[in-house]
């Protein structure tokens, strides 16, 4: 089980902060998750409908899409951040 934790309008999209959720083999990288993820549900189509505009932090860490998640404690998505 991989802990998938949902930030700002990507949680209130998908319409929950985080669940737990096996994966199946063929995803190894933050960028297949959001690929997989996507086919989960109308909710999570239309949150992750733009994937390049989707931020990646494995166990709390920023990473870029091509990252393998293998061995993440928790992975958390969000929209990109602005300052202010």
């Amino acid at each position: 089980m991989t802990k998938l934790v949902y930030f700002a309008w990507v949680r209130e999209r998908i319409g929950k902060g985080e669940e737990d959720i096996d994966l199946p083999d063929h995803v190894k990288t933050a960028g297949d998750l959001i690929a997989h993820l996507a086919t989960l549900g109308e909710e999570y189509e239309n949150a992750l409908q733009f994937p390049k505009a989707i931020r990646v932090a494995i166990n709390q860490e920023h990473v870029e899409h091509d990252e393998p998640i293998a061995g993440a404690r928790e992975i958390g998505l969000f929209p990109p951040m602005t300052g202010g």
